[in-house]
């Protein structure tokens, strides 16, 4: 990989978890905009790194750069499991945990230069959080209301 190949796959990853992170934020969320830009940007790097010691001793020792990978997803899992609280028959953070764990498989994409997947899925994850979130609520207003007739 090249200086610049380095750097675009990093500020990609910045941009991509920043909006996802803006919007979690946006809603008061404990993850936020710098928890989604450090994931991403973290899984960026662990992406590259996997490759780069792939390219280092690929013929020379049997390497799978998937593995460090694979790591990223349950490492995020835990981080995930953080974010979620229950209080009474109620669990909050599910929404903010699967979006750390959609925003680390961005960054994994971007690391390995799996650009355009990177970025459609950036989009329909910010879709779902903003357009869908506004359709649950509209449902959620409606059924409150037949439940008060």
């Amino acid at each position: 990989m090249t200086g610049f190949q380095i750097l675009a796959r990093l500020l990609l990853a910045t941009l991509l978890g920043g909006v996802i992170g803006f919007e979690r934020g946006s809603r008061g969320r404990a993850a936020g905009f710098r928890t989604h830009i450090l994931v991403c940007l973290g899984s960026t790097l662990i992406m590259m790194t996997s490759i780069h010691i792939f390219e280092i001793y690929s013929g020379i020792a049997v390497v799978d750069p998937a593995r460090i990978a694979a790591q990223v997803v349950t490492g995020i899992g835990f981080l995930g499991a953080g974010t979620i609280m229950r209080s009474g028959s109620t669990v909050k953070g599910l929404t903010t945990a699967a979006s750390l764990w959609a925003v680390a498989g961005i960054g994994l994409a971007v690391g390995c230069g799996f650009y355009f997947a990177a970025l459609v899925s950036a989009v329909l994850v910010f879709v779902v959080l903003v357009v869908l979130s506004k359709m649950e609520e509209a449902f959620a207003i409606k059924g409150q209301k037949k439940k008060e007739v």
